[in-house]
This record gives C-alpha cells, sequence and structure tokens, in this order.
C-alpha cells in the first residue's frame, strides 16, 4: 500500500505528494478513502486558510473531511469492524472526558480533534487513514461511499431538524439552497413536514430544492421574501425559519419570517457583526436555536439512507479524480451556482 496527500500549500493551490502511511492504535481502523466531499467550509481553507485573518495557519494543511472508504486492517482491540467493511466517517474525535463529552453534547467538546480544522491533526484527502472504530460507522451493501460521504452534512441537516423538532402540519421557511440548507430540508420531509418554502438567489439551486421536496422556492434577486411570506401566511409568518446560507442579511431576516411562539434556527456559520432584532422576537416570544454540526446521530443518518427515506445520491453533482483534485476545489469555488456537492473519487 502507498499513501498519497493533497497539500494545500498556498491559498488556491493544492498538490498532491507521497506521504506515509498512518500508524494505527489499538482501538483504530486502517481506511482505503474512496469518496470525499467538498465542504463549503474547504472551499473557504482553500481560498483564505485564515479566513480573512481570524486564523493563525501554518501551510501546508490537508483538507477534506466529509468521507468514507474502505476498512483494510483493524487495530487489536477492534470488534465492531471487520476488513473490507465499508464505513462512513464521522469527522470530529472529542477527547471522552469533558463536561460535554460526559453528558452526551460532545459536538461541544473544547477539544474536539475535527478533520480540517484547527488544529490541523487530520484530514480525509489521504489515500489511507487512520481513525477510531468507534467513529467509523459500518454502511450496508445497499449503500456506496458516495452516499457514505454525504452523511456527514446530512447529519447536520437531520440535527437541526431533530433539535427543532418539526413536524405534520408545521411551516417551514429555509433560507439558503446550497448543500446544508438542502440536507435540511431532506430532514424536514422525512420528519413528515410538507409546507416546505426555499430561498436563493440562484435558480439551479431552487431547482434543485424543488426536486427535493419544496413546496415553494423563492428567487430573492427579484421577490421580496418578506413581503412573499406575509402574502403565503396572511400575516403570521413561518413556525420555522432555518437560516443556512451563514449571511447576515438572511440572519437578520429571520425576526421578521418567523410567527408569534416560533422558532428560528441558525445553521449557518456566519462570520462578522449581525444586526438582530430582538426585540422583535421578544414580542413574539419566538426561540432562537443554534445548531453546531451534531451529535449521536450518524447510525440513523445511515438508516433513513439505506432505507430510502432520505435519497442523499441526487446531491453530488460533479465528480473528480483525486488526480484532479485542484480542478475539484475550483470548480467547487468558481461554478457554485451549478453545483450542490462536488466529490472527489479516490
Amino acid at each position: 500500500m502507498k499513501n498519497q496527500t493533497a497539500l494545500l500549500t498556498t491559498p488556491r493551490k493544492i498538490e498532491i505528494v507521497d506521504s506515509e502511511m498512518p500508524i494505527m492504535g489499538r482501538d483504530e481502523v486502517l481506511i482505503e478513502i474512496r469518496h470525499v466531499g467538498v465542504c463549503g467550509s474547504d472551499v473557504a481553507y482553500f481560498q483564505d486558510p485564515t479566513l480573512g485573518g481570524h486564523l493563525k495557519v501554518q501551510l501546508p494543511v490537508v483538507l477534506g473531511h466529509e468521507c468514507a472508504g474502505r476498512v483494510v486492517e483493524k487495530g487489536a482491540d477492534v470488534t465492531s469492524l471487520q476488513v473490507g467493511d465499508l464505513v462512513a466517517i464521522e469527522p470530529g474525535v472529542p477527547c471522552y472526558r469533558c463536561d460535554k463529552c460526559l453528558g452526551g453534547r460532545y459536538n461541544l467538546c473544547r477539544k474536539m480533534n475535527f478533520m480540517a480544522c484547527p488544529p490541523w491533526e487530520k484530514a480525509a484527502l489521504h489515500r489511507y487513514i487512520t481513525h477510531p472504530a468507534s467513529f467509523s460507522f459500518r454502511i450496508p451493501s445497499n449503500m456506496t461511499t458516495v452516499e457514505g460521504a454525504l452523511v456527514e452534512p446530512l447529519a447536520v441537516g437531520v440535527h437541526a431538524a431533530t433539535r427543532a423538532q418539526v413536524g405534520p402540519g408545521d411551516s417551514v421557511i429555509i433560507l439558503g439552497s446550497g448543500t446544508i440548507g438542502l440536507m435540511v430540508l431532506l430532514a424536514c420531509r422525512a420528519r413528515g413536514v410538507g409546507n416546505i418554502t426555499v430561498v436563493d438567489l440562484f435558480d439551479n439551486r431552487l431547482d434543485m430544492a424543488k426536486m427535493a421536496g419544496a413546496r415553494l422556492i423563492l428567487n430573492a434577486s427579484h421577490t421580496d421574501v418578506e413581503e412573499a411570506v406575509e402574502q403565503i401566511t396572511a400575516g403570521s409568518g413561518m413556525d420555522f425559519v432555518f437560516e443556512t446560507a451563514g449571511n447576515q442579511k438572511t440572519a437578520s431576516m429571520t425576526t421578521r419570517l418567523v410567527k408569534a411562539g416560533g422558532k428560528g434556527v441558525m445553521v449557518g456559520n456566519g462570520h462578522g457583526k449581525t444586526p438582530y432584532d430582538f426585540l422583535s422576537m421578544n414580542m413574539k416570544e419566538a426561540d432562537i436555536l443554534s445548531v453546531f454540526r451534531y451529535r449521536n446521530i450518524y447510525p440513523s443518518t445511515i438508516e433513513s439512507i439505506a432505507s430510502g427515506t432520505i435519497p442523499v445520491r441526487q446531491m453530488a453533482t460533479a465528480f473528480f479524480p483525486f488526480e484532479q483534485v485542484q480542478r475539484a476545489f475550483e470548480t467547487a469555488l468558481d461554478d457554485r451556482q451549478n453545483q450542490v456537492k462536488v466529490m472527489i473519487e479516490m
């Protein structure tokens, strides 16, 4: 076995180099990576590793955290997996010892070692990686590693919908029809929500939302979204407003779109100061929920895909071989209007 790694050497420049095989621990498995999805955070680091000066980053670093592959070796203490198993990889490994981990909310672990994020100790864009067996989940034979790599972004959507507790009869509006917005849409549909409106600036993304089950789509580039929601709801507003774009404007808009007693759910990771009308939310006695990644959700998310409840495969819109990883990232950055999820095939 020979390992190779895709290194981000300078902003917007990735080079493939030969690399050492990782050393496997007793509770780990050695995984041959098959598919890696290019996340919006990967694209942001690709374009500017410091995220506008917010981070100190020592290049080179390795990107990628949406991944799946095949177990080729297992550590001496591993009993949950066998060589040859296909696995979806949960990319964040917590400390297991802090109060958040012990309380079951390990996504909030202050010492979380998350792939392709500071402290930059792990990432997916290698031919081979090691990973704890407890965070490597077998996928059934009717799933592919394309779907296995899509478990990660879908887990964000499932966690958001679960945290919000949406259900049949609720009205939902999703601000942003990128990957995470579409995953929230699929998760809401799986929970029985039929009345879903999706807002975006690009028709092709809205077309994807329509295909995925949105009842109504609104193009904010030529539609007054607040006026449209006023008409749709007869002035009452939406039960749930999911902000998934990570945009200051859409984040501010949630206060005006949510109904009295409703919930504004902040899923997108917006940077910088955002004007937010807390008085309006107080007068509506509306809840504000934040969402950070996910926890304890990979097995149920995998089952939702395997059972056909959530048809996630359609979200993969472009494929590039590992040797064209530079082109894959350029496509994800420069053709984001036309692509939902760019996938790298190892």
